[in-house]
């Protein structure tokens, strides 16, 4: 995260923390699994504060392959609890959060009958790879014979299919002509995560008036019961006492515990890169379904359609929490090779690439276990020898988090001898309550909602669910003039500001709005959004210079883009 060059004056509700001094509850990282633990206490009526060193959403949960997925390979790890609860998690998602967690057809390209029978025992038994093969279509038939009986929500989810190569390629006429078979399931997309996560967060502040979130706060010591505080954009610290803290800063937890003096070596992640392509007939190629399959290095690899481009990913090579994760040019490479291997006839460039980003999964230390064997499973740690009990969670996924969040929040409630009043099961998150799930529905919603909105009427249900009614009743009262080729407007980036913690420009470009995964952020943009936030932010000519300036090498440096800076008069 690059450094603020000009403080701000200090925001109210750092000054709220500051001055109180105290919480029941501080929990120390706001990706989604903290941010679930948030909201999950919020709604027991307990004082939490969340802090983020960062933006919410802005490490891991950030860099995700957007989806939400009940993971049919952990079934080969036997981790056979995991994978139940990731498909009870998933179709609970598809219920609560309709707007921004879809189902997503997923098809695997089948190159061989009976390949990896032999490894598939050995790889059970010990999780340890041997020599990669990709796997059969009888291994991946009992693989999706399991995953059905856990997976298909009283019939809701369609059992998957098989097909032979003629019927495959009718379907899929782009595919390489030499597969043998294609396997189709259900799993889901997550067209918008760093939305749900804020979404999530809303809900958490709204629920309990005790429930404070800060982002760009960071912990950096602790003096007895007290936690030492930093606010990166005003430079202020202070300290927070607590009857309990929460380490939930994913793969930075180890370092996080030895800011706090506690040296653990809980973590051991992962590194997964993905790019985003503009690329029309690669688009056309998929038919709107997730391409997903085993390279034959061990690796997975998904190909699939998301905002009117196309999602290439991911690798997972061990990496240091330490250093900037960043998608390489041999990364870069090894994607083109799979859309080559699956797509042989398209050609794919350099030049189509709108979007990169990588980040480090949670994932506990594995000593000499292969990378993609790692267990995708979390556990709970309580150390409870201090003047505070200090609570680590260990692992995580995305498609879990509210069970997560529940868990960890029981941890915590026995902690402070509290008992749940209020289950996050079945609980509609924010813009996902009320929301239209059928064409019709969405015609009327839209008609008595956002009558007066014309063509941005389903961008604004999009972006927000439900909650789009609040924010048209705003924009409607003021004048208004669009931003960013008309992706946003003066009225809503003001909503924004007011309603969703927006502190710098790079909030809005790459997690409020999707302008820089879809490759329109250019130099023209960050000038125009940044010339709006100026006033609503209160920055200086300074302030907004560095603000447009931090963003642009933000965007070239880690996310593979290339804005020339420009000068300004």
């Amino acid at each position: 995260m690059i450094e603020s060059t000009h403080s701000s004056a200090e925001r109210d509700e750092v000054r709220a923390v500051r001055e109180a001094g105290r919480t029941s509850v501080l929990v120390i990282g706001a990706g989604i699994n903290g941010i679930s633990t948030f909201r999950d206490l919020a709604l027991q009526g307990v004082d939490v504060v969340l802090v983020e060193r960062g933006d919410f959403a802005s490490g891991a949960s950030s860099a995700s392959s957007h989806m939400i997925h009940g993971g049919i390979r952990y079934l080969e790890n036997g981790e056979f609890r995991l994978v139940r609860e990731s498909v009870e998690e998933r179709n609970g998602l598809l219920k609560i959060a309709p707007h921004y967690v879809k189902p997503l057809q997923t098809t695997i390209p089948i190159y061989s009958t009976f390949s990896g029978i032999l490894a598939a025992p050995l790889r059970f038994l010990t999780h340890k790879s041997g020599k990669p093969q990709e796997r059969g279509a009888f291994l991946i038939k009992v693989g999706l014979t399991i995953y059905d009986t856990f997976s298909r929500d009283g019939g809701m989810v369609p059992r998957h299919r098989f097909l032979g190569r003629k019927k495959s390629l009718a379907e899929l006429p782009a595919l390489d002509p030499n597969i043998k078979y294609t396997a189709t399931y259900y799993d889901a997309s997550m067209h918008d995560p760093e939305r749900l996560a804020l979404d999530v967060l809303q809900d958490g502040r709204a629920a309990h008036p005790g429930a404070i979130a800060l982002n760009y706060v960071e912990a950096i010591g602790r003096d007895g019961d007290k936690v030492l505080l930093r606010d990166r954009e005003s430079g202020t610290e202070f300290a927070v006492a607590s009857d309990v803290v929460v380490n939930a800063s994913g793969p930075w937890t180890d370092l996080t515990n030895d800011a706090l003096g506690e040296v653990t070596r809980f973590m051991g992640g992962t590194k997964g890169s993905h790019i985003v392509l503009d690329h029309p007939e690669l688009l056309e190629a998929t038919r709107g379904r997730e391409i997903f399959f085993e390279h034959s290095d061990g690796r997975i690899v998904l190909i699939y359609p998301l905002k009117g481009r196309v999602l290439v990913g991911t690798t997972d090579i061990d990496a240091d929490p330490r250093e900037v994760p960043v998608c390489t040019d041999e990364e870069v490479d090894y994607f083109f090779d799979l859309i080559h291997h699956v797509f042989p006839q398209i050609t794919v460039s350099r030049e189509q690439i709108v979007f990169n980003f990588s980040g480090i999964r949670p994932l506990p230390r594995h000593e000499d276990t292969a990378p993609g064997f790692v267990s995708r499973d979390y556990r709970i740690e309580v150390d409870d020898k201090g003047a505070t009990p200090l609570v680590s969670l260990v692992g995580g996924k995305w498609t879990t988090f509210r069970a997560l969040g529940e868990s960890l929040s029981d941890v915590v409630l026995g902690l402070i001898t509290r008992t749940r009043t209020v289950s996050t099961a079945g609980r509609a998150i924010g813009g996902g309550r009320d929301f239209p799930r059928t064409e019709k529905a969405r015609r009327i919603w839209i008609q008595e909602n956002l009558g007066g909105a014309g063509d941005r009427a389903d961008g604004l249900l999009s972006r927000y669910g439900t909650r789009a009614a609040q924010v048209w009743e705003y924009i409607e009262q003021g004048a208004d003039a669009p931003l960013a080729g008309g992706d946003l407007s003066t009225r809503e980036l003001e909503w924004m500001v007011q309603n969703e913690l927006v502190a710098r420009l790079e909030d809005v470009i790459l997690r409020r709005t999707s302008i820089a995964f879809t490759g329109n952020a250019t130099a023209e943009v960050l000038d125009e959004i940044g010339d709006a936030l100026a006033p609503l932010l209160g920055w200086d000519r300074d302030r907004h210079d560095a603000e447009i300036e931090q963003t642009r090498l933000l965007l070239n440096e880690r996310h593979g883009l290339n804005i020339s800076s420009r000068a300004r008069g």
